[in-house]
C-alpha cells in the first residue's frame, strides 16, 4: 500500500514538471522566430543598400509640348513627279547716262531652264534628279567710266558669252499649309555639280583681245518655295534661288598664249527677289 502511494505520489510530480517546463520551451520557440524574422529584414536592408537608388524611384518621362502643327499626308508615298523650272532676264541700254557711267550701249539676256524627276519613297518626300543649262550673253558697244579728268575708262565691242551645263541630286520636303490640298510649302536640298565654258573679248581688228575659259562649279544648298495645284495631278511652282555655299575653278587663255586661273568660295544665305524661278510639276 506504502509503495502505491510513494508510486503516484512519484508520477504526480513528474507531470507538474513537465507542465512547468512546457511554457518555457514555447516562449523559446517564440524567440527564435522574431531573432530570425530580424536577421531577414536585417539582411534584406543591408541589399537594398547596395541597389542604386535610381531602381527605387519611378522615372517620370517628360510630357511633350502640343504645339498645334499638323501632321497630314500632301504627297502620298508611290508617287512620281517630273517637271521643270523655266527663268529669263533681259537688258538693254541705249545711250545710258548714269552718275559716273556714261554713253551705255548694249544688249544682253540670261536664259536658265532646269528639268527633273523624282519619287516619293515616303510621305511628303521626294528624292531625284535635276539637270539645268544655263546661258548668259553680253554685247555691249560702248562703255565709259569717268571719275574725274584724270581716270576715265572706255571700252568698245565689249562682248562676253557662256554656257553652263549643271547635274544635281536633291531631296524635297513638303508641307501643306494648314488643312488645304491644293496650297503647301516645300523646300530643296541640293547637290549641285556644273561645267561651263565661255569667252569674252574686247575691241576689234589689230586692238581685238579674246580669252577662253572653262570652270567647274559645286554647290551645296538648299532652294525653299511655294506650290499650288491647277489640277488633281499638276502644280504651278514658285522657288527662290539657291542659298548656301559655293565652290567654283576657272581656267583660262587669253590670245591662245598666257594662261591664268581663278578659285573661289562663297557663302550666300539671303533670299534674293530678283532670282525667283517659275515652274510647273507634274504628279504621275
Amino acid at each position: 500500500m506504502v509503495r502505491k502511494i510513494i508510486l503516484i505520489l512519484g508520477l504526480f510530480y513528474f507531470y507538474n514538471e513537465l507542465n512547468a517546463l512546457e511554457p518555457k520551451f514555447f516562449l523559446s520557440d517564440k524567440l527564435d522566430s522574431i531573432t530570425n524574422s530580424f536577421t531577414q529584414a536585417s539582411n534584406q536592408y543591408e541589399l537594398s543598400e547596395d541597389i542604386p537608388s535610381s531602381f527605387h524611384k519611378k522615372r517620370v518621362r517628360p510630357q511633350r509640348i502640343d504645339r498645334g502643327i499638323m501632321q497630314s499626308v500632301f504627297i502620298p508615298k508611290g508617287q512620281w513627279m517630273a517637271g521643270g523650272t523655266v527663268s529669263y532676264s533681259e537688258h538693254e541700254e541705249n545711250n545710258l547716262n548714269f552718275l559716273v557711267i556714261k554713253n551705255v550701249e548694249g544688249l544682253g539676256y540670261t536664259f536658265n531652264v532646269s528639268p527633273y524627276i523624282g519619287y516619293f519613297f515616303k510621305d511628303n518626300v521626294s528624292a531625284g534628279f535635276r539637270f539645268g543649262y544655263n546661258r548668259t550673253y553680253l554685247d555691249m558697244a560702248n562703255f565709259e567710266l569717268n571719275l574725274g579728268e584724270d581716270f576715265n575708262i572706255s571700252l568698245k565691242d565689249l562682248y562676253y558669252l557662256e554656257h553652263q551645263y549643271e547635274v544635281s541630286g536633291f531631296l524635297r520636303t513638303y508641307m501643306p499649309i494648314g488643312r488645304s490640298k491644293i496650297f503647301g510649302l516645300f523646300n530643296e536640298v541640293r547637290l549641285t555639280y556644273g561645267y561651263g565654258v565661255g569667252k569674252n573679248s574686247t575691241g576689234s581688228g589689230t586692238e581685238y583681245d579674246g580669252t577662253f575659259e572653262t570652270s567647274h562649279n559645286l554647290q551645296i544648298g538648299i532652294a525653299p518655295g511655294l506650290t499650288a495645284f491647277v489640277t488633281d495631278w499638276s502644280a504651278v511652282e514658285v522657288s527662290v534661288g539657291v542659298m548656301g555655299y559655293n565652290f567654283k575653278w576657272q581656267n583660262q587663255k587669253t590670245n591662245q598664249i598666257e594662261t591664268g586661273m581663278r578659285r573661289t568660295s562663297s557663302g550666300n544665305f539671303k533670299i534674293n527677289l530678283f532670282s525667283i524661278n517659275i515652274g510647273m510639276t507634274f504628279y504621275l
